[in-house]
């Protein structure tokens, strides 16, 4: 009777796991055959996931998707051991094992499905650019170099008004009681108010309880599919950290795609009322047009660098040894993974995708008045 009853609940997961793997094929598919699917998708039913999920999620003050890798990480071994400790017989040993490899087939259903439905599909929507009305087209080296020097402008003025270290390295130290995390909600709400796509329910961005997992893997953030959250590495240096907060929750509203995050992320903060986010946004924007103005004129890179403010080289230079000491074989796997991940999903340039938000902010200074 106990056996007909574990083969009759391992029967349930098999079909209940086949169930929800075919759903999330199905969904990805269609998602892919019609854009316009998928974009009614993202802004009609994925909302509804932010909404509760997320809403959920945020009454807890730490990661709840780092948690949760935790204990799986956890149950998988405990339970890999009691399956190969102990003298077990043979016959017994196999019930184990298949109850065993039926729970990890029917967690990796749920996982991928969540995944489907919380990000895989919303890869396919309407972009933030044409949302919005914003038409990128062929610049020339002369009118980069013309936003740098912009953007060196800003930045340079907001060099003198954050908060520094000893050091002379920018901190986070905001004014009151109000936390990065609410200044990072309230950023995109604000921002919300300009582009109607971005309005709505944010719950906070977390830090990392361990951010190590995220610096080992040279990321800056990531977003969970599985529980809706918005996670960054509280370990980097403070002036990327309101940048990428904001840039982690612009998942949330349905932009996947990198390099619009990157660029949602700096209008976030370039707008906040808060000096620090605004100075994080500006030079971040810097960096990614700087970089791509050094490959297009080395020498017109080379002027607008030597217009820096040198207490901005402070940050840099902290941001350059804090990633240099991760270095290593693990990020490079994590480099190539992230790069297949995106291209898999549309986004044909990999992890070259994150620099494309240069296009989106020549287009935006073209249309300053």
């Amino acid at each position: 009777m106990k056996e007909s009853k574990r083969k009759n609940q391992n029967r349930k997961k098999g079909i209940t796991g086949c169930v929800l793997l075919a759903s999330a094929f199905l969904l990805i598919m269609f998602s892919r055959i019609s854009s316009t699917f998928a974009h009614w998708y993202s802004t009609h039913i994925y909302r509804i996931w932010v909404n509760t999920t997320g809403r959920i999620m945020g009454w807890f003050p730490f990661s709840v998707s780092e948690v949760l890798l935790y204990l799986l990480m956890i149950w998988i071994l405990t339970s890999a051991v009691w399956l190969l400790a102990g003298k077990i017989r043979k016959k017994k040993r196999r019930r184990r094992a298949a109850d065993w490899g039926m729970n990890v087939f029917m967690l990796a259903c749920v996982l991928f499905f969540l995944y489907v439905v919380n990000c895989g599909m919303n890869y396919q929507r309407e972009s933030f650019a044409e949302s919005a009305g914003i038409q990128t087209e062929t610049y020339t080296a002369e009118e980069l170099k013309e936003v740098c020097q912009w953007l060196t402008k800003e930045v340079n003025a907001l060099s003198g008004k954050v908060q520094r270290d000893e050091a002379g390295v920018m901190t986070l130290e905001l004014e009151g009681t109000v936390s990065v995390d609410a200044c990072a909600v309230e950023a995109m709400q604000n921002l919300g108010n300009t582009y109607p796509e971005l309005s709505g329910y944010y719950p906070k961005p977390k830090g990392l309880l361990n951010p190590w997992i995220l610096s080992i893997q040279n990321l800056s953030g990531i977003y969970s599919p599985f529980t809706v959250e918005a996670n960054y590495n509280s370990a980097m240096t403070d002036y990327y950290i309101p940048f990428t907060a904001c840039h982690e929750l612009s998942h949330l509203r349905g932009f996947m795609q990198e390099q619009e995050a990157n660029f949602i992320g700096f209008l976030a903060c370039v707008n906040s009322e808060w000096k620090e986010f605004q100075y994080s946004g500006y030079l971040m924007g810097w960096v990614y047009c700087m970089n791509t103005l050094y490959q297009a004129d080395y020498d017109a890179w080379e002027e607008v660098r030597a217009e820096i403010d040198p207490l901005i080289e402070k940050d840099l230079q902290a941001n350059r040894e804090f990633w240099a000491a991760y270095d290593g074989k693990v990020a490079e796997v994590s480099n190539r993974v992230n790069d297949s991940y995106l291209k898999a999903n549309g986004q044909n340039d990999g992890v070259k995708s994150y620099n494309r938000m240069v296009d989106l902010i020549v287009a935006l200074h073209r249309a300053r008045p």
